[in-house]
């Protein structure tokens, strides 16, 4: 049975799930902006931006396209940084790419040069993690995402929902803090793509990591969250936080359900305004 309780829109200033409201947060924005220069005027592209994501949270964030969400995924991840303002990580501040945080991209991002475990092994090499180490993180993640049997194969031998859970592996390996997810099922067709939701919830559900993650779709992020972060565009801002109160385990029918249809409507219209 469906989660009755209230599914009223908050303010994004507001608490997030009571549960979690005296746990520290594993992500926090604060005040943040960010300006691009252009010719002799500067363009502001987020402007005060706040929010936070507590432990085990999975929260999306919706918008039009150029409202700034990559923009500001990207400062999160320390690629690019504020013009003003902080992100904050388990408390500490982030000042440039690190492995408390997983990235994963639209595009695979994978090395095509490399077998599928040697591109889960990029980032544990990179930090000299001991060789038998390697291994089994390597052979734990393979099992995880289901691939396996495909340990030795070479990206162009995989399909596109494969390639994308090869590049989740590969972020999850170094047991980030914070996984972050910037369209990731974007490039695949409508069937894998659902299936890839599918299994991107069991997957959360098995390991709870934390994740943030920016789509256009809607149903997409009501289908995995637990909230919903609607941004506004010119400059992008945080105008709306829905709360996601649906059953933590969920299979696609969920979305023919009028508690499904009903969030997606609030969301539709907030979008539209």
């Amino acid at each position: 049975m469906l989660n009755t309780r209230s599914q009223k829109s908050r303010d994004h200033t507001q608490h997030p799930i009571e549960a979690n409201v005296t746990l520290d947060p594993k992500l926090e924005i604060r005040g943040l902006f960010k300006s691009f220069p252009a010719q002799d005027r500067s363009i502001l592209v987020l402007e005060d931006i706040n929010f936070q994501i507590f432990p085990r949270e999975f929260v999306c964030l919706v918008g039009v396209s150029g409202c700034g969400k990559s923009t500001l995924l990207n400062i999160v991840a320390g690629l690019a940084h504020p013009s003003s303002g902080s992100v904050l990580v388990d408390g500490r501040a982030v000042t440039g790419p690190g492995s408390d945080r997983g990235m994963v991209f639209q595009n695979y991002t994978l090395f095509p040069w490399l077998t599928v475990s040697q591109n889960i092994a990029f980032g544990l090499q990179l930090r000299k993690m001991p060789k038998t180490e390697q291994r089994d993180r390597i052979d734990h993640y393979l099992n995880v995402v289901g691939l396996t049997p495909f340990a030795k194969s070479y990206p162009k031998q995989l399909s596109g929902g494969m390639k994308q859970r090869v590049a989740i592996a590969r972020a999850l390996a170094n047991e980030p803090a914070v996984l972050l997810m910037d369209e990731p099922f974007g490039a695949l067709d409508a069937q894998t793509k659902e299936q890839m939701q599918q299994f991107l919830l069991e997957l959360w559900e098995q390991t709870h990591v934390t994740v943030l993650m920016i789509t256009h779709d809607v149903e997409e992020a009501i289908f995995l969250s637990q909230r919903v972060y609607v941004m506004s565009t010119s400059p992008g801002r945080i105008k709306l936080e829905v709360p996601v109160d649906l059953p933590e385990h969920r299979e696609l029918d969920l979305k023919l359900s009028a508690e499904f249809v009903e969030i997606k409507r609030q969301i539709l219209h907030s979008l539209r305004e």
